[in-house]
């Protein structure tokens, strides 16, 4: 069971901190206009490093992890849903969302299944979520840069409990609750993770 969030014990290292700022690279592609979205970001890490940045635009951010910094429960416009995920997420109400972010989370989940069917869930008709995962060739890297190099930390690799290449990951988004026109996913950063943009499906 999971005791800890990403980044609450230590500070996040170079390789860390590049793939935040990919991932912020992606949500500015496809979610350009940020003004008056309510987003959540599942997973998020105690600091929220990818959503922290975009609180003076957003007009609501729901942040879920085990922990979150308290100073994030600070801001007017920001709701922290502390606990394990996905079962935690049951505080949120349906059809809440306009975006979801989860990145590098599925992957050290029991039930990743069921944390997709409770983003499904959350996210409004019409809503976008994005979702990025290791592949099985990411594993590779993760776990040299984790066990050899020691740029990544270990215990996060011992945590993982698989990987996802599009095969692994495009069904799992079907069952969802996802309609495969509105499912689209590929490898990215060098085929070393697996992404995806999933729309739900308006009125």
């Amino acid at each position: 069971m999971r005791i800890a969030a990403f980044g609450e014990h230590g500070k996040l290292t170079i390789v860390d901190k590049f793939g935040v700022w990919l991932s912020h690279r992606r949500v500015r592609q496809f979610l350009p206009a940020l003004q008056g979205l309510v987003v959540g970001d599942f997973g998020c890490g105690f600091h929220a490093s990818l959503t922290r940045p975009l609180l003076a635009d957003v007009a609501h951010a729901w942040l879920a992890d085990v922990h979150v910094d308290s100073q994030l429960a600070r801001h007017a416009n920001v709701t922290v849903v502390e606990g394990l995920l996905p079962q935690s997420l049951l505080a949120i109400p349906d059809a809440t969302l306009d975006a979801v972010f989860c990145v590098s989370v599925l992957e050290h989940l029991d039930a990743p299944a069921e944390l997709l069917r409770q983003i499904h869930r959350v996210l409004k008709p019409g809503g976008t979520a994005l979702l990025n995962v290791p592949s099985w060739r990411g594993k590779t890297f993760l776990e040299f840069s984790a066990f050899v190099l020691h740029t990544s930390p270990a215990v996060e690799m011992d945590d993982h409990k698989t990987y996802y290449d599009v095969k692994d990951l495009w069904p799992m988004l079907v069952a969802a609750g996802w309609r495969p026109s509105r499912i689209r996913c590929w490898p990215h950063k060098l085929g070393l993770n697996t992404f995806a943009v999933c729309r739900k499906d308006a009125p």
